[in-house]
């Protein structure tokens, strides 16, 4: 294996290599491999005789948690990838990544685990909202803006999953079976240009096998990442994704998490034994190295920025981008509203009033306020003006006490006791929380040296009747209300995946009867035998499960609401239940009744609009019934804010669909998540997913790829393009627009190739670039775009030019493409 310095490397750059070679020949070989394993969850190990400090790893990729997921810090909540991708704004890409260097920064941390830029091959995928777009293109453009975006300000980018880890079911141990020219016109094309262009600090290899092989000892660590496309830096294990010594001879370089692993030790005993070459441990420490120097992590090196390079507000930046990507696929004319005449407003739905601002798993973070969609249009209409109902509930398993009917019983302040107690009942370590919904991922709770966990609080409830008083955990635990035991029950882990064992656990509870404004005792007890499987680890909330009243009183006060009001407004969605990291979804139907109700509503009130907070497509069978019909996905914390900016039209609803909607389950081409019996899942649609799918299926979705409606009209006027090309050339096209409405407003250009007659399968269509453009009322705008004949090749055993004639249809979606150029390729 070739050492980090090759010819092509600048004279700074070679310095900067021997200055690291001369560090390398001062470690042992101890040291060095005690390198290559984490020092614990989240860090890497320090080494002071050489000016090496600790790097701090943490999960993002929109908001950054930092070292402890912990209330007491909290952090920025951006809105989901699947709603970044919406805005088809790479600019925007890119400020998020600033921004989220920022709060990096601020945290402490060298290394954002994110962007995930894994391809929606179905809209079943359980971590889809992480992820950007079911297009190669877009998802490129996206993540190398974003990893731009965060590197400049000195943190460290993460893309991942490489490769193919684009479901959840048996992440572990799936062997994706995929044909070369799909992982390279597809999922590898994702991953190039962030490579390539925007030259990432890390990549995360993935849980999965590809062809036989684990992502961690993948030829496809070697090629192309590092000989093809000339990746230098450290290629990280997801985390417990190293299984073996052996691993250590691919381009693997750091296992995380640690201080235990299949490396460690043993590694220095493979290369003793000529098992493992120390010129492959050599090159593994150099990268990590050189990853330190960047981020300021080795004495003697000049970070690439010692403070943030750029700064915005996050708060303001959430709420634009949230608006930004914000899909409007329907208006009957409905929108906008006006405050001024608007004079009440039904507010319906479970999601309006307890909002998804973003998805399950290690990308949550625990943000300091959510605007909720009730809170933005109370603001925006006067609370007097607004009701609300809940509908449907949509709640699956527990929901975490609120704050402020908590009362810490050590400290009178707003809160719970927590309590880490050895088997002879004494205190090992106990801290004031402020939620009781509560993961550890490290940190200094010393979770495997003691035998109870014990949480109390003084809750306070705000009903009188029944409540469900439970916990969602793994392990066993006991219920005290007002020192009685009202509970105890032992909860089994569902299924393998340890993530979401933590982040996702099963629930129990106990109906308990409660009186508004009467404290009680309430304290949990919880074993810690059967919990911590992951390093130091352990998630549990405390809390109530869904209420329980007789749905079709709740359809039925809602229907009423609506019928007296002037405008219904339904917030539908998902729950932590459906879109989550570790299982994949089952069903496209929105969870409980929620069709029902909007079905309902829309039957008594004409103006009826709804909101989707949901990550992923769903079904919408109802959506012909309704006035308007946003797509809000998960919205960040400013969500309620932005979704009032649209719903009176302070701002435009800039989005568009990075994923196609089906309007039924049955419709879609290209669905399964499973793994067979022998344990493979096999990508035997090749390369047609997503959009390239449906067309080639010939099925009409509900909304198509690209689809998206804004407040104003816009003609497509003309294109001027080259008529002919060579291999490896860029196509520079200009394309005029008109604003034809009445107010200023933004569309988004799509280019799309197509090969008539092609020798090779080819798709229907395929988008080869896309740009925002803004206007003015009656102003005529030119968006300019590169094709890069690249993306008109094809993958057989390298990059294949096919000669001929191909044609560019540009229009504003999949679907609507009212111009054309025409293209040919001729050998140089």
């Amino acid at each position: 294996m070739e050492t980090l310095t090759t010819e092509t490397r600048t004279t700074d750059e070679r310095a900067t290599d021997a200055r690291l070679q001369a560090l390398l020949a001062e470690l042992t070989l101890e040291e060095k491999v005690q390198l290559l394993t984490g020092r614990d969850f989240w860090t890497t190990w320090p080494l002071e005789k050489i000016g090496l400090r600790r790097m701090l790893f943490s999960d993002g990729p929109t908001g950054v948690r930092g070292e402890v997921w912990d209330e007491r810090q909290p952090s920025m909540n951006f809105p989901s990838a699947a709603a970044i991708s919406s805005s088809w704004d790479p600019a925007i890409a890119d400020r998020l990544g600033a921004a989220s260097a920022v709060e990096a920064r601020r945290k402490g941390v060298d290394v954002v685990l994110g962007p995930t830029i894994n391809l929606h091959r179905s809209p079943l995928g359980g971590r889809h909202f992480e992820a950007f777009s079911e297009d190669p293109v877009l998802t490129a453009e996206l993540a190398a803006a974003y990893v731009t975006g965060v590197q400049r300000n000195g943190v460290g980018a993460t893309p991942k999953h490489y490769i193919a880890n684009d479901s959840e079911t048996d992440r572990f141990t799936v062997d994706v079976k995929v044909g070369d020219r799909a992982l390279r016109e597809l999922y590898l094309l994702a991953f190039e240009k962030a490579i390539v262009e925007s030259k990432a600090w890390l990549v995360m290899s993935a849980y999965n096998s590809i062809n036989g092989a684990t992502a961690t000892e993948n030829d496809l660590l070697e090629t192309p990442l590092n000989s093809e496309w000339g990746f230098d830096g450290v290629v990280i294990s997801d985390w417990t994704a190293v299984r073996s010594v052996n691993s250590a001879n691919a381009s693997q370089d750091l296992a995380m998490p640690g201080p235990d692993g299949p490396w460690g030790e043993a590694l220095a005993v493979a290369v003793k034994s000529g098992q493992v070459q120390e010129v492959a441990i050599d090159r593994k420490v150099l990268r990590i190295l050189q990853l330190a120097a960047r981020v300021g992590a080795l004495e003697g090196f000049e970070p690439v920025a010692a403070e943030p390079a750029d700064r915005e507000d996050p708060i303001a930046f959430a709420r634009e981008v949230s608006a930004a990507g914000t899909v409007m696929v329907k208006n009957d004319g409905v929108l906008p509203l006006d405050p001024a005449v608007v004079r009440t407003v039904a507010v319906i739905g479970h999601n309006a009033r307890y909002a998804r601002t973003q998805g399950g798993g290690s990308a949550t973070v625990v943000p300091e306020k959510i605007i909720t969609p009730l809170d933005g249009i109370r603001s925006a209409f006067g609370a007097d003006n607004v009701t609300y109902s809940v509908g449907a509930v949509v709640q699956e398993g527990i929901a975490e006490l609120p704050l402020e009917q908590l009362t810490n019983p050590v400290t009178g302040t707003p809160g719970l006791r927590v309590r880490f107690l050895d088997a002879n009942g004494e205190e090992l370590f106990a801290e004031d929380r402020r939620s009781t919904a509560l993961v550890w991922f490290g940190g200094d709770a010393p979770i495997a040296a003691s035998s109870m966990v014990q949480f109390h609080t003084i809750y306070t409830p705000d009903e009188t009747g029944t409540v469900r008083l439970g916990f969602s955990t793994v392990g066993h635990g006991r219920i005290f209300v007002n020192g009685i035991l009202a509970h105890e029950a032992t909860v089994e882990a569902v299924g393998t995946d340890l993530g979401a064992a933590l982040l996702a656990p099963p629930a129990v509870s106990v109906p308990v009867k409660v009186c508004e404004g009467i404290p009680m005792q309430l304290r949990v007890e919880l074993t810690t035998d059967s919990v911590g499987a992951l390093s130091n680890t352990l998630g549990i909330t405390i809390g109530v499960e869904a209420y329980d009243a007789d749905p079709d009183s709740l359809i039925k006060d809602a229907v009423e609401a609506a019928r007296a009001a002037e405008i219904a407004v339904v917030v539908v969605g998902t729950n932590s239940r459906v879109e989550s990291e570790g299982y994949d979804r089952t069903s496209l139907e929105l969870p409980g009744l929620q069709d029902r109700l909007v079905h309902a509503i829309a039957a008594v009130n004409p103006r009826t609009i709804v909101i989707v907070n949901s990550g992923s497509p769903v079904l919408l069978p109802w959506r012909d019934e309704v006035a308007a019909t946003l797509i809000g996905y998960f919205g960040g914390q400013e969500f309620g804010h932005a979704l009032t900016d649209i719903l009176t039209g302070a701002t435009e609803p800039g989005g568009r669909l990075p994923t196609t909607w089906p309007a039924t389950q049955e419709d879609v081409p290209v669905i399964n998540v499973t793994p067979g019996q022998d344990g493979t899942l096999t990508y035997d649609e090749g390369i047609h997913i997503g959009y390239r799918a449906w067309l080639k299926a010939g099925t009409t979705p509900a909304y198509e790829f690209g689809y998206g409606l804004g407040y104003t009209t816009w003609t497509t006027d003309s294109v001027d393009a080259p008529a002919e090309t060579t291999p490896g050339a860029v196509v520079p096209l200009s394309v005029a627009l008109t604003n034809t409405g009445a107010r200023a407003g933004k569309n988004v250009v799509q280019v799309y190739a197509e090969k008539p007659g092609s020798a090779v399968d080819r798709p229907v269509r395929w988008l080869v670039a896309s740009t925002p453009i803004w206007a003015e009322p009656g102003e005529t705008a030119t968006a300019f775009l590169d094709v890069p004949t690249r993306l008109l090749a094809y993958w057989d055993n390298g990059w294949t030019y096919e000669p001929g004639v191909y044609t560019l249809r540009i229009g504003t979606s999949v679907s609507e493409l009212p111009l054309q150029a025409t293209l040919e390729l001729v050998q140089n």
